[in-house]
């Protein structure tokens, strides 16, 4: 068994570090404090090759394998970027384009996913409703096929990126009698008449991520917009998951590093009663705490990214397992960081406090801690 990166994935990863390090993390307050979304930034991971990285070179792509792909999210983590700007890219990248890339026709793919690898465009997904959250069979937006096209109508919540997105891949019904089997995917762009985007929501965290609601009042889209076949919207949906599980997560790993690198800083040189508080047993607790699920989280990570890489059928235990250690097991470490910088932890302006805001989305987002607990207590 291998458990290491080659010459090539290593350098590439401090390249992507010194990248958004440069670029990306000096405007990364202002955006989290204003709710902002950071379009030049976006645009920057575009011209980057980030928001292409595992895409074929024919459509604009970097063509690398899926760990590359992964350790790209833990650089940017680790460099101090937001989870607000990680969380958008994700949804574009391996939520929508990627779903076009595996199931769209050859006619989507070279129409769409060109000017979303090069952030041109941005792109989101639309799978949540107010009433159909973790249970995904009680959507209720439906889209009726009339003719040469399809009607939407319904609604959706806690969209990443939809105030702001050009091109959105929906799900829907296209028969309401079933459950599971009768949900559909399809590409809705911005400016189609019945669609519509509410405000942005205003979050405890990932701030400078723009999350919405999305509304289909007779929207009518041609029926080529259709993506795959009618009745394999869930099954393309779960299969997202092996994202979900692997490149999603790992900025949050690479998140903790960078709050580990902080306050290693911050131990050394802060002094008390004559000596620094790295001294103290506290503070070791509290240091070691953010090692040990750093490094679990990776291994766990990575193995999801290392099976998808290999072809091998997603392990749903193993995944739930690994989105419930992140998920549950981040906000000890990242409370941790607040608490070891004292007042300065709860201030803005040393990033330790937007780092526990931002992770408090991880047992929530992308199937909740609960939801994994159920799935790991059934399959075993």
């Amino acid at each position: 068994m291998e458990f290491a990166f080659t010459k090539e994935q290593l350098m590439f990863k401090k390249e992507v570090i010194r990248f958004a390090r440069e670029k990306i993390v000096p405007r990364v307050a202002e955006h989290d404090r204003n709710h902002t979304f950071d379009f030049e930034a976006f645009h920057k991971m575009g011209e980057f090759g980030l928001l292409g990285l595992h895409f074929p070179e024919e459509y604009g792509g970097g063509g690398a394998d899926v760990v590359t792909t992964v350790l790209a999210g833990e650089a940017l983590g680790e460099a101090g970027v937001d989870g607000g700007l990680t969380l958008s890219y994700g949804a574009h990248s391996f939520l929508c384009a990627d779903t076009l890339y595996c199931h769209g026709t050859d006619a989507q793919k070279t129409r769409f996913l060109p000017p979303l690898i090069s952030g041109d465009k941005i792109g989101c997904m639309g799978l949540t409703e107010p009433n159909a959250g973790s249970d995904v069979s009680a959507m209720k937006t439906t889209a009726l096929k009339k003719g040469d096209t399809y009607v939407l109508n319904g609604s959706k919540t806690f969209i990443t990126n939809g105030p702001i997105a050009d091109v959105a891949l929906i799900y829907a019904k296209t028969d309401p009698e079933k459950a599971h089997d009768g949900i559909s995917a399809f590409i809705v762009e911005k400016g189609t008449p019945g669609f519509e985007a509410g405000p942005p929501m205003d979050k405890l965290g990932c701030r400078s991520s723009q999350t919405s609601e999305l509304f289909f009042s007779n929207c009518v889209i041609p029926a080529e917009n259709l993506v795959g076949m009618e009745g394999l919207g869930f099954l393309m949906a779960m299969q997202t998951v092996e994202w979900d599980r692997s490149a999603l997560l790992s900025p949050m790993v690479g998140g903790m590093n960078h709050a580990l690198a902080r306050s290693v800083t911050y131990a050394k040189g802060r002094k008390q009663f004559g000596r620094p508080i790295g001294k103290f047993y506290a503070t070791k607790e509290k240091l070691a705490a953010m090692k040990i699920f750093a490094e679990a989280a990776k291994l766990l990570v990575y193995r999801i990214a290392w099976c998808k890489g290999q072809g091998k059928p997603l392990n749903h235990l193993e995944a739930a397992v690994a989105k419930l250690f992140v998920g549950d097991w981040l906000l000890g470490p990242s409370n941790d960081a607040v608490l070891l910088h004292g007042g300065y932890g709860y201030c803005h302006e040393y990033g330790m406090e937007r780092i526990f805001r931002d992770g408090r989305l991880a047992p929530i987002g992308g199937g909740t801690s609960d939801v994994q607990k159920m799935i790991i207590s059934k399959m075993i």
